[in-house]
């Protein structure tokens, strides 16, 4: 693997040490950490350029949707040919109606960064809906996601109501339906304000209000996880590749209403005997890992312009997930976007350019370094290191002042 160098991030969203969130916290209860800096999140976003990207951006179907709790909003109402209407948004917004930017990251480096150093530290696919509220108004009415969420409050503030009862652990398919699902109690109530940050586990009933003066804008930060069930599935397809008699028919009348279920009952607990003597995680994990690391969007900045390797440059590979493998007759790569081989350079060559570590051409010392630097410059892989904007999570950021910490407990 090459090096991950993101560490942190988790604790700039939510003030505490990355492994004591994933530890103590991490689908298991929620957490909200306010009285940090209040300006952190401008890094991500602010109201001005979230006002730019509309004005500026092609807005498509999809990309912009329009929602308010108390009266219903029509997407005919704002979208006309797949053509979102810039002033219909600006309309429904000052009539009470909550924007909600899809996927910003696909469009916005600021939040593009993020999202690559928060799948790091968590595996999983991240993505971040925007959303900007009136004041005095609710965007949805009492509900769960089927994912776990970070909010990070971006400019003003919202009242928020968490429910006990929560629909445990979801999968991705189990939606919430409005009149099939019902919450508890209130057992934690909060305010998010300007630089403030929640950490909300799937399942939890949970709504929010503006009732400040002013425009709440908040960033939801998706996590998209693969899960134990994904894992075992994986295996059991890849047992069924290697025995035929998971592959057999089934009996020729079971679907006719007179079939009895319980004829099969031997043949398949004679299955489930086989399975538990051929499964196994390694190859299902291998499958699965390698399909997200490939999923990954790569980070092409300055790719393309400055792909030519040089001596006088300083080179350092990008945080990212990679997987190197020894061939025997070269050596493979897989990246974000990419899967490729280098034929004659060494495994040696290839693991030390992507360690993480600095290193200029002539550290290498070997024939080859400036083809595998180049390539691996294309892929996004490895970058110049002059001239990085430092992330905001990452070392040697100013720290804010002391924070307020508050996990668990009922009416935080």
């Amino acid at each position: 693997m090459g090096a991950l160098q993101a560490p942190g991030v988790i604790e700039w969203m939510v003030g505490v040490p990355d492994q004591v969130f994933l530890s103590d916290v991490h689908e298991q209860k929620p957490l909200i950490h306010g009285g940090g800096d209040v300006d952190r999140f401008d890094a991500l976003l602010t109201l001005d350029r979230l006002n730019d990207r509309l004005a500026e951006m092609d807005l498509r179907e999809g990309m912009v949707e329009m929602t308010n709790a108390r009266s219903p909003v029509d997407r005919s109402d704002y979208v006309a040919n797949g053509v979102v209407d810039r002033v219909a948004l600006a309309r429904g917004y000052r009539n009470g109606a909550t924007l909600v930017v899809n996927q910003l990251q696909h469009s916005d480096k600021r939040l593009a960064d993020f999202c690559r150093a928060l799948e790091q530290a968590l595996s999983c696919h991240i993505q971040t809906n925007i959303y900007l509220t009136p004041p005095g108004e609710q965007g949805f009415r009492t509900h769960y996601d089927s994912h776990d969420v970070f909010v990070l409050q971006v400019e003003g503030e919202k009242t928020w109501r968490l429910y006990d009862e929560p629909a445990a652990s979801p999968y991705r398919g189990e939606k919430f339906r409005s009149g099939e699902h019902a919450a508890g109690e209130a057992s934690h109530s909060f305010v998010l304000r300007k630089g403030d940050c929640a950490y909300i586990p799937r399942g939890y009933f949970h709504d929010a209000a503006n009732l400040g003066d002013g425009p709440s804008l908040h960033i939801t930060v998706g996590l998209i996880v693969r899960t134990w069930a994904d894992l075992m599935l994986e295996a059991v397809s890849e047992v069924c590749l290697q025995d035929r008699a998971f592959r057999k028919a089934l009996p020729y009348d079971y679907a006719r209403p007179d079939f009895d279920p319980a004829r099969l009952q031997p043949v398949f607990d004679a299955l489930v005997e086989r399975l538990s003597g051929a499964i196994a995680p390694a190859n299902a994990w291998e499958t699965i890992s390698e399909a997200f690391i490939r999923s990954r969007e790569p980070d092409i900045a300055d790719a393309i312009a400055r792909n030519r390797a040089d001596d006088g440059t300083i080179y350092v590979a990008r945080p990212a997930f990679t997987r190197i493998s020894d061939l025997g007759d070269g050596v493979r790569v897989l990246g974000p976007g990419s899967d490729f081989r280098f034929g004659r350079a060494p495994v040696g060559l290839v693991r030390r350019i992507l360690s993480g570590e600095p290193f200029r051409l002539a550290d290498l010392d070997h024939p080859e370094a400036a083809d595998v630097v180049e390539r691996l410059t294309t892929a996004g892989l490895v970058h110049r290191q002059a001239g990085e904007r430092a992330a905001p999570w990452g070392p040697g950021r100013a720290p804010g002042p002391p924070a307020d910490r508050r996990a668990g407990g009922a009416n935080d």
